[in-house]
């Protein structure tokens, strides 16, 4: 590691130092020769070389541009890595993929910071890029929530959403000892097989998020409370009752039961 580079807490930098977890993302990714990777902040690039090896191209994007100098020098032996010196919640994907990845299939691989975990994770879902799998690694906790199912008390808003866009598997644990400087949490590798057509058919997604958001806006009150407040504009508590029991779901349950194919249920009735 280049002892000259100052870390940065704003980018809540936390850089992997075991070789081995490295291997195993890019081995348990499910990428091929045959693919693009675009990846998200590779620091020092002891991932983006693993996933050189597996992959047609890599394409790194690293919001830090003290890093660009090092990880060029890092990976100027692999004729397959671009570097882009970019912000991935400003940068524009679709423009990127098609400019650096023609034909290929894309997947994506990356150690997420944790104060943007899920902003960054339902960008890449909600873009409709195409996506074969996203592979991060993400605090563990986070971990456990996202890749819950409906009944676990870790079952919220952003994991009934990401069901919609994708089916998680959380592959392993990383101890926080893996990296410099030591996180206080460990952290966990998860993979999204991305959909290419969602399991549910609705309407408007705009109603289906609206109502995933209602639901889980106050989940120590029921479904039906919870959606009146809501769509009280549209809809009496009785009226919600109504549409919930016609769908089957008791007005009186809580969101955290509730599945994607529920959700789309009510979502339709509305």
């Amino acid at each position: 590691m280049n002892t000259g580079f100052r870390k940065k807490k704003q980018y809540g930098q936390n850089f992997l130092t075991n070789s081995a977890i490295p291997r195993r993302i890019a081995q348990e990714s499910g990428i091929t020769k045959e693919d693009g990777v675009i990846e998200i902040g590779p620091g020092f690039g002891i991932l983006t070389r693993e996933l050189c090896a597996a992959a047609k191209k890599v394409v790194s994007v690293e919001i830090d541009g003290e890093l660009t100098g090092i990880l060029n020098e890092k990976l100027a032996d692999a004729g397959n890595f671009k570097l882009i010196n970019a912000d991935i919640l400003e940068l524009d994907i679709k423009k990127l993929i098609s400019e650096e990845f023609d034909g290929m299939e894309v997947c994506v691989c990356a150690n997420l910071p944790y104060y943007i975990t899920s902003e960054i994770v339902m960008k890449l879902l909600e873009g409709g890029y195409g996506f074969r799998s996203i592979t991060v690694m993400v605090q563990k906790e986070v971990a456990e929530r996202f890749t819950s199912l409906p009944g676990s008390k870790n079952f919220g808003a952003v994991t009934a959403a990401i069901s919609y866009y994708a089916k998680v598997k959380k592959l392993f644990t990383v101890k926080a000892g893996s990296f410099d400087p030591k996180p206080k949490v460990d952290s966990a590798v998860i993979r999204f097989d991305v959909y290419k057509k969602p399991p549910v058919e609705v309407n408007d997604e705009k109603t289906l998020f609206a109502v995933i958001r209602a639901a889980f806006s106050q989940r120590r009150k029921t479904l039906a409370n919870s959606l009146y407040s809501g769509f009280a504009e549209k809809y009496s508590k009785e009226e919600i009752a109504g549409i919930l029991l016609a769908c089957g779901v008791d007005p009186n349950a809580r969101p955290e039961v509730l599945g994607i194919e529920q959700f789309a249920g009510i979502a339709n009735s509305f």
